[in-house]
C-alpha cells in the first residue's frame, strides 16, 4: 500500500497537483480548474494524467541537466547581490553589472554566473532587490502604550470624538494638455495625464473627522502656522454645546502643543491655564492637554505613528477622487474639494470600522532593531540608539509575552556582540548631552538584558 504524504510535506507544485486531481475527480471542468488555480488549461491537462483513476500527487522525475552550481554558490551570490553595493557605500547591482563583475574574478561568490542563472536564483527565494519600499522605524519609547490608548478610543468612542490633521503643500497643477479619458481616440483604457504642467502654487487642507458619524469638516488655508491652526480649532469647537466634553486625536506637530494652544483650550473649557513657567517644555504641555481636567481632551498619536490617525483616511480618499485632476487656480481646487466633502457628508458619510489591533507589530519592531544592530550598528545615530534602547526596555517590561523567546534571545545576543562598537560610537560623539543620554540608555538596556539572560540560564 502506498503511503500518501501529508500536506505540509508537499511542495507548492505538488499541492497544485493535488488540487487538480481532487477537482478533476469531482467532475469540475478543466477551464474552471485553470481559472480557480490561476494556471493555464494546458497545465491542467498535462497534470491530469492519462488515466482517470490516476491520483498520484508526487511529481514524476523530470528530465534535464543537473544544477551547475550548488547551494553554497547560490547562498554566496544572494548575500553578495542583496547585501553589498557596487560602489562601496553606494549604488545598487543590476544583473548585467553583477555578471560583468563576477566574470572579472569576484572573491566572494567565486563563480562566474550568467544573468539568467542569477535571475533564477533570486526567483527561487522570491527576492526582488531591484524594488524599494519605505518604512517607518518605530522609536517612540511609549509607542505601544499610546497605540493601545488610540485603539481603545476607536473601539469605544465617546460621544464627541474627532480626528484632526493637516495636509500641507498640496500642489495646484495645470496640465498643458487636457486629460484623455477612457474611450477617447487612440484606444485609451484609462485616464491619461500630460507629463508637463504649470505649477500654480500650493495650499494647505485642514480636516476634522467625526469618528462616530464619518462626517468631515474641512477648510483650506495658505499656511499651517499655529495662529491658523488655533483659529481653525476655535471655529470647530464653536459648533458644539459649551457643556459637552470634546475629544480630539492629532499628531505631534509643534503648533498642536504650543503654549498658545494650551491657553485656548483653557479658555474654551472655562478654566485657568497654568502659567508659562509650569508648561515650559513640550512634554509638560502635552501632559496638560491630555489630562481630563478640561472639557477639551487631546490625545496625541505616537511619534512615527500618524497612520494611527483616522484623518489620514480622509486625505487618501480626497487625494484619489479630486486632487489628481488639473486645476488652473487655488479657487478651482478649493471648490472641487468642497463639493466632494459636501457629497460625502450628504450621501456617503459613515463611521469607519477600525480593525487594526497591532497584532504582529511588536515582533516586527524587535526584529528590525536586531537587524539594524547586526548590519548597520556603525551607521546608526545616537538619537536612534537612545530611543530604541528605551523602547526595548519598555517592551521587555510591558510586552514580553507578545514577542517569541527566540526573537528576544537573538536581540540579546546581537546587543552583547555589538556593545563594543556601540560604545565607540558614543565616545566619538562631540555632543555631551546626546552622548550622556545614549550611554545611560544603553547601560539600562544591557543591565536588563544581562538580568534576563541570568534568569533564563537559571530556569534552564
Amino acid at each position: 500500500m502506498e503511503i500518501q504524504p501529508s500536506l505540509n510535506e508537499l511542495s507548492a507544485r505538488e499541492q497544485k497537483r493535488l488540487a487538480i486531481t481532487i477537482l478533476s475527480h469531482l467532475g469540475i471542468d478543466r477551464r474552471q480548474i485553470a481559472s480557480y488555480l490561476d494556471i493555464h488549461e494546458d497545465t491542467v491537462q498535462r497534470w491530469q494524467g492519462n488515466k482517470e483513476d490516476d491520483i498520484r500527487i508526487r511529481d514524476r522525475q523530470h528530465p534535464g541537466r543537473k544544477r551547475t552550481y550548488g547551494v553554497d554558490v547560490e547562498d554566496r551570490f544572494i548575500a553578495f547581490y542583496c547585501q553589498t553595493k557596487p560602489l562601496g557605500d553606494a549604488g545598487r547591482w543590476s544583473l548585467r553589472w553583477a555578471e560583468k563583475h563576477l566574470r572579472e574574478g569576484d572573491k566572494v561568490v567565486r563563480a562566474s554566473l550568467s544573468r539568467s542563472t542569477m535571475h533564477r536564483m533570486l526567483n527561487r527565494h522570491n527576492l526582488k532587490p531591484h524594488k524599494t519600499r519605505y518604512f517607518l522605524q518605530i522609536t517612540d519609547p511609549d509607542f505601544f502604550l499610546k497605540m493601545e490608548c488610540l485603539i481603545e478610543r476607536y473601539q469605544n468612542p465617546p460621544e464627541y470624538l474627532f480626528c484632526f490633521d493637516e495636509c500641507p503643500g498640496i500642489q495646484i497643477l495645470k496640465r498643458l494638455v487636457p486629460d484623455m479619458h477612457p474611450g477617447a481616440e487612440g484606444g485609451m483604457l484609462k485616464w491619461v495625464n500630460e507629463f508637463e504642467y504649470i505649477r500654480n502654487g500650493t495650499t494647505d487642507l485642514f480636516a476634522f473627522l467625526d469618528v462616530n458619524t464619518g462626517a468631515v469638516q474641512a477648510d483650506f488655508h495658505a499656511d499651517h502656522k499655529k495662529e491658523t491652526f488655533i483659529e481653525q480649532f476655535r471655529r470647530h469647537v464653536g459648533h458644539y454645546p459649551q457643556e459637552a466634553t470634546l475629544n480630539y486625536i492629532m499628531d505631534n506637530l509643534a503648533s498642536h502643543c504650543c503654549y498658545e494652544f494650551c491657553q485656548v483650550v483653557a479658555e474654551l473649557s472655562s478654566v485657568i491655564c497654568p502659567p508659562a513657567a509650569e508648561l515650559k517644555t513640550v512634554v509638560q504641555r502635552r501632559q496638560w492637554l491630555q489630562s481630563d481636567n478640561t472639557r477639551i481632551i487631546i490625545t496625541f498619536t505616537p511619534f512615527h505613528g500618524s497612520w494611527l490617525n483616522m484623518a489620514e483616511i480622509v486625505f487618501r480618499l480626497v487625494g484619489e477622487k479630486v486632487l489628481k485632476d488639473s486645476y488652473r487656480t487655488p479657487d478651482e481646487l478649493h471648490k472641487a474639494v468642497e463639493k466632494y466633502f459636501q457629497e460625502w457628508n450628504e450621501n456617503w458619510a459613515h463611521p469607519f470600522n477600525w480593525r487594526y489591533d497591532g497584532k504582529g507589530l511588536h515582533e516586527k519592531v524587535v526584529q528590525r532593531f536586531t537587524s539594524t544592530l547586526s548590519y548597520s550598528s556603525s551607521e546608526i545615530t545616537l538619537k536612534y540608539l537612545t530611543k530604541s534602547s528605551q523602547l526595548m526596555i519598555n517592551m521587555i517590561e510591558r510586552n514580553w509575552d507578545k514577542i517569541s523567546l527566540e526573537t528576544w534571545k537573538k536581540l540579546f545576543s546581537v546587543i552583547n556582540e555589538q556593545e563594543e562598537l556601540l560604545r565607540k560610537a558614543i565616545k566619538a560623539s562631540p555632543q555631551p548631552i546626546v552622548k550622556k543620554k545614549a550611554e545611560d540608555a544603553l547601560d539600562q538596556l544591557l543591565n536588563k538584558v544581562n538580568l534576563i539572560n541570568s534568569e533564563l540560564e537559571t530556569a534552564a
